[in-house]
């Protein structure tokens, strides 16, 4: 029987995606590893590769289409001996639940070409007139091995019974429908408040003229996480003000001296090795919300915030503590870049401990973020200004002076343990000269 080709989920968070482009058409020969499509998850264009080996029987979501749920068939791949006639009815639209029955006079598979004692046996029937799909190895195992498909629960895609299935059953089994116990069904969650419907706010601006812009994948995810993230984690917010002028001096000189070799260090590239050797110095703040635990891990993993259109990236520096200025510089320049072109794989912005954001850049003076789940805290970063200040003397002198925010999640960072990962942020920044040693 033709083998569904189902939408992947690309990341943990992947619920749909728009099926960018075909890289392959019908008709054409795959093998696994060969690349099938273009996929937009809800943070990344990514190519799908294909798992199995067979010809494009047909396309089922046309290129360009949008909001194509996880798990829905996209196409139908033939196996050696198969023909398009066998894409029945229920590979032309998405397939049903597992447990769906499909009608009793669904058309009939063929058989491979060549009629040798070695084709499969037409597809099974249960008593109550159900058809069984069961991948056409499967079926000529079963029927050397004398085993009632009808006995068996399938594994593959929406519960079609494949080679291992087969393989790892009992002769003489009893159907499983006869032997299973009905799980009681769960009862339904409260449904949590959600606010006024669109219509419902749509109706306030009737007769406003206004222009409705449809949610992207992106924008869907921001919204849950963040929503998921100010409901469940108890922010707290610790602030403090830290000198620059020693840091920006300081980086002038490395910036001539690297001049030659193409490097040019930003001041964030200094705040994320401050934070990562702040983790280090207090390694209990170094730790993530596991929902009945928390992971305290070994390396300085930070995610810094990158703004794209329509969005946002948090990728993932890993092991800062270990890096230079110079190739941390280098890393974020390119992460960053691939961030905006959408080409960062999950693993490039997932994980992590620890965030930065950095909206200096944009002239804020200071700012409070929201933690990015799981990450024990983040980092909110203003703009450097000049700003009048009492000297070690006692005098009144001008400094540049940067706030920054520490916004920590209080199950996993109490109050004095994040005070101290500040302090030594703090540290770092006003003495840069040491994140060297």
């Amino acid at each position: 029987m033709p083998t569904e080709i189902l939408m992947p989920a690309l990341s943990p968070t992947m619920e749909e995606g728009t099926l960018a482009k075909w890289l392959v058409k019908e008709g054409d020969t795959v093998s696994s590893g060969d690349l099938l499509a273009e996929i937009e998850t809800d943070k990344a264009t990514m190519e799908f590769e294909a798992v199995d080996e067979g010809v494009i029987g047909k396309i089922l979501v046309p290129e360009g289409t949008e909001a194509v749920k996880v798990n829905t068939a996209i196409a139908v791949l033939l196996e050696e001996g198969e023909s398009a006639d066998d894409i029945d009815a229920s590979s032309a639209t998405p397939a049903p639940a597992p447990e769906a029955a499909q009608p009793a006079d669904a058309a009939a598979e063929a058989a491979p070409a060549g009629g040798s004692e070695q084709a499969a046996p037409p597809a099974p029937v249960t008593a109550e007139g159900g058809r069984i799909f069961a991948s056409p190895l499967a079926r000529r195992i079963a029927a050397q091995k004398g085993i009632d498909l009808a006995a068996l629960s399938g594994s593959g895609p929406h519960g079609r019974i494949v080679k291992a299935d087969v393989e790892a059953a009992q002769p003489g089994a009893k159907p499983a429908a006869e032997t299973a116990t009905p799980a009681p069904a769960a009862p339904a969650a409260a449904p949590a408040p959600t606010g006024p419907s669109a219509d419902a706010v749509a109706a306030m601006y009737e007769g406003r003229e206004y222009e409705e812009i449809k949610l992207d994948g992106m924008r869907k995810t921001i919204a849950a996480r963040l929503t998921e993230a100010k409901q469940t984690i108890p922010h707290f917010y610790l602030r403090r003000d830290i000198r620059l002028d020693a840091l920006l001096k300081f980086r002038s000189q490395l910036n001539k001296q690297l001049e030659s070799r193409g490097v040019k260090l930003s001041v964030n590239d200094f705040i994320i090795k401050a934070c990562a050797l702040a983790l280090q110095a207090v390694p209990d703040c170094n730790a993530v919300w596991a929902g009945d635990r928390v992971l305290k891990l070994k390396p300085s993993d930070v995610a810094v915030a990158v703004a794209i259109e329509g969005g946002l990236f948090t990728p993932v520096l890993k092991d800062a503590e270990m890096k230079s200025l110079s190739a941390l510089s280098t890393e974020m320049k390119d992460l960053a870049a691939r961030a905006r072109d959408r080409k960062l794989a999950p693993q490039e912005y997932q994980g992590g401990s620890f965030a930065i954001s950095n909206l200096g850049m944009f002239g804020i003076d200071n700012f409070d973020a929201v933690i990015n789940p799981p990450h024990g805290g983040i980092l909110a970063v203003g703009a450097g200004v000049k700003k009048p200040v009492v000297g070690e003397d006692g005098e009144l002198t001008v400094a540049t002076v940067m706030s920054v925010t520490l916004s920590v999640d209080h199950r996993v960072i109490d109050g004095a343990l994040g005070a101290q990962l500040l302090q030594h942020i703090v540290d770092n920044l006003e003495n840069p000269m040491v994140m060297l040693a």
